[in-house]
């Protein structure tokens, strides 16, 4: 049987075995470089993948996903820097640390070789015992992140499959790492195609209504509503204070007629540049059925009724007339009525009156 280094890239990805060792990628354009670093880490355990141009390079880390790999920054065709700053614009293999091979100690070499996504160089002559002292520092680093990495997939996981909404976004640019179904149906149905659609806010004040979704197919969004983004980034140097105090951080509130939906941050799931990756938890709240008991209760007409809990929700007549659709004048006619069936005389009598029954038949009413 071939060794694993000389396999094809699709062949070793599917026998690699994580549990067991770590996998190292090599890649250098000179076999004697190759041999003494293969020998060296295959003795110490390693799973070793090699390489000997940039283009090879690319194509195995892309099909085994190498938990570091070594690279020598100066081959012939594409060069090092330059497979370190593709490796890093992809997604798959972004985290994957990168260790520098080279023979160019100036400074600007070295710099360039940090700023094309090194975490750390070596040089030439190659030193076996050093390399494996550096790699060992960076996979270290590398294992916490992908055990956080499973444990926020499985956090995903349950949330998924008991019905909750979530997101993952990076913070430095909003961009969706990850979500559910159901989330992408909520952003859909709130912010549309873009970030507008509803009105958001911190805490449990949220402004104006916004137009239903459609029935179209819900299409797969590459960044976050922008009032989420910005949310999220305004949360995040408070985070640490708030977790010592055991209190959790605002939710973003947005409102859409009597639905609203709530964001809470639930907790940090990669540590990208610009404030890392969040699990955001989503609940979508309706109060439909309060609307629908105050019917009831106070025998109005649906409208009569939708106009009650607006006031109820501190609204005025004109903000009333805004969400319905109707003119402050049509607002103020369906009031006076109310106020007869409630036999009140002003709007706080009649918010009293309705909370109070709202909190018998809805205690979970948030007003």
């Amino acid at each position: 049987m071939l060794p694993t280094a000389a396999l094809p890239p699709d062949a070793a990805a599917h026998t690699l075995d994580r549990a067991r060792s770590d996998v190292v990628l090599i890649v250098d354009d000179v076999p004697d470089n190759l041999a003494v670093l293969h020998d060296a880490l295959d003795e110490s355990g390693y799973t070793v993948l090699v390489a000997t141009s940039g283009e090879t390079a690319l194509s195995r880390a892309a099909q085994a996903l190498p938990d570091v790999v070594l690279l020598d920054a100066m081959m012939p065709g594409m060069d090092g820097f330059e497979v370190a700053r593709r490796l890093k614009a992809l997604p798959a293999t972004a985290h994957i640390p990168i260790i520098f091979m080279t023979g160019l100690t100036e400074t600007e070499h070295l710099v360039a070789a940090l700023d094309a996504g090194g975490v750390d160089y070596v040089t030439k002559p190659i030193k076996p015992k050093e390399v494996l002292a550096r790699m060992n520092v960076h996979l270290q680093g590398a294992r916490r992140a992908r055990q956080e990495m499973r444990q926020a997939g499985q956090a995903r996981n349950a949330l998924d499959a008991f019905g909750y909404a979530s997101i993952t976004v990076r913070a430095s640019d909003g961009r969706l790492m990850w979500q559910t179904a159901l989330a992408r149906e909520l952003l859909h149905g709130y912010f549309g195609g873009g970030a507008g659609g509803a009105s958001a806010a911190s805490g449990s004040d949220a402004g104006a209504s916004a137009g239903t979704a459609s029935d179209a197919p819900v299409p797969l969004p590459a960044f976050a509503p922008a009032p989420v983004t910005e949310w999220l980034k305004a949360q995040l140097p408070h985070v640490a204070d708030l977790a010592a105090q055991q209190q959790e951080p605002p939710r973003l509130v947005v409102e859409q007629g009597a639905r609203r939906l709530s964001f809470s941050l639930h907790q940090q799931t990669g540590d990208s540049e610009g404030g890392g990756d969040w699990l955001i938890v989503m609940r979508e709240v309706s109060d439909a059925a309060v609307i629908e008991a105050m019917g009831l209760s106070f025998k109005l007409t649906a409208r009569e009724a939708e106009v009650l809990y607006w006031l109820v929700k501190g609204k005025t007549n004109r903000d009333i007339g805004d969400i319905l659709g109707a003119s402050p004048a049509t607002v103020k006619k369906h009031l006076e009525r109310v106020y007869v069936k409630l036999g009140v005389e002003t709007r706080t009598a009649a918010a009293g009156i309705a909370m109070a029954r709202i909190r018998q038949t809805h205690p979970q009413f948030e007003g």
